[in-house]
């Protein structure tokens, strides 16, 4: 066999929506893109929802509304892809890691704690392959420390509090506590790249609850901080005489396009099939690799289902060498494998920043021993049962 690690799920629906746009005349920022806004709101359950390039693209934008710059801090996990973290440099803030907890692949709560202080002014959670994080426990934390909180926007005064700004880059259509991801944190970022569970190619969208200022205000913010600080887009710019617009800042080029949110639209009246075929390939994967060897990231819980982007398993009492050994001879085996993630440390541009993965060594060991296995919806049970039967006799044998 030769099995891929994460290709899109692309039906025939997706592709007459798109062919359906191209015949419309408008491929970008327009109709199907404010539509798409609105039913993704509707899913999250959300008053209003930005569709941008990009999670990052939200991530950062959020940062900049709500006017965090230099001499700030914002607060994010050692574990996580680069994205979390670089945006915080982009506005000019400092980076501020904390390292996971004890066997968890979310931030140490406490260490967190540690960690603020009259500098921050966001914190970056990771909602790491689909399991959405403690939303409750971070919102304690940081009510605990409102004293040293030191506003420097309007806006920031107006919430009286360090931001939660969520990286649910992999939750899109996670729950916990009966509330879906999208409806927990300040601002909450997804991603639609083309490996995650839910795509528009590329893609992303932000989300936001009413604990800052009203939902339209901050709705324009994004549009003009997408398009250059335009004050008109081009939908509205095309009715009649209403050509006449501004320019009310230097601001970025980030908008999604109708091309993409076409493809959004078909894959969101698909997704709940999608996610149940999902579910069913997590059942059956545990079912064939629960034993005293491997540790299985949980997606499943009391208060929690998460959409089961990726599924995570720890060789235990092993090291690197060996997960190593074990990824190069699944691909001998013809099967895509990965790691999520390095941790932060030990990447280059963030060893220049002066971080060293000694300070973190939860997530050092998190990573030194995890494998990712292929996770996607057009996956057959065939295709599972080679890759758990392959996955078990290596572990074996090495």
């Amino acid at each position: 066999m030769n099995i891929a690690f994460s290709p899109p799920d692309i039906g025939a629906e997706e592709i007459n929506e798109v062919v359906d746009t191209l015949k419309s005349g408008w491929l970008t920022t327009g109709p199907k893109t404010k539509k798409f806004e609105n039913e993704i709101a509707s899913y999250c359950g959300t008053s209003r929802a930005a569709c941008l390039y990009s999670a990052t693209a939200g991530l950062e934008l959020v940062l900049r509304i709500f006017g965090v710059g230099k001499g700030d801090e914002v607060i994010t996990s050692a574990y996580t892809y680069t994205a979390s973290a670089s945006i915080i440099d982009h506005v000019g803030a400092k980076i501020v890691l904390a390292d996971t907890g004890n066997d968890s692949f979310e931030m140490d709560y406490e260490n967190l704690g540690t960690l603020i202080n009259e500098r921050t002014k966001a914190i970056i959670p990771v909602d790491y392959a689909g399991v959405v994080c403690n939303y409750d426990l971070i919102f304690q934390i940081i009510n605990a420390k409102k004293a040293l909180f030191h506003p420097n926007s309007s806006v920031q005064e107006r919430l009286g509090r360090v931001l939660v700004l969520g990286d649910a880059a992999h939750s899109f259509g996670s729950v916990k506590n009966n509330i879906k991801s999208g409806a927990h944190a300040d601002f909450t970022a997804f991603s639609f790249h083309a490996v995650k569970s839910f795509t528009t190619a590329e893609g992303g969208a932000v989300t936001w609850t009413d604990s800052i200022a009203d939902y339209d205000e901050i709705y324009q913010q994004f549009m003009l901080l997408s398009l250059h600080g335009q004050s008109k887009d081009a939908l509205t710019k095309s009715k009649a005489w209403a050509w006449e617009y501004d320019v009310i800042a230097p601001y970025y080029k980030c908008n999604m396009t109708d091309v993409m949110a076409s493809i959004g639209l078909a894959q969101l009246r698909r997704y709940e099939g999608i996610l149940k075929r999902r579910k069913e390939i997590v059942t059956l994967y545990n079912e064939m690799l629960g034993s005293d060897e491997f540790s299985i990231l949980k997606h499943t819980g009391s208060d929690f289902d998460s959409c089961k982007h990726l599924y995570i398993v720890r060789l235990n009492n092993k090291g690197e060498v060996f997960r190593n050994k074990v990824i190069e001879k699944m691909r001998r085996a013809g099967i895509s494998t990965n790691v999520h993630f390095k941790p932060l440390p030990l990447l280059t541009a963030y060893r220049n920043l002066g971080f060293k993965i000694d300070n973190y060594p939860n997530a050092f060991a998190q990573y030194a021993n995890c494998i990712s296995l292929p996770l996607y919806s057009l996956l057959t049970d065939d295709e599972v049962r080679y890759i758990a039967d392959n996955f078990i006799r290596i572990t074996h044998e090495l």
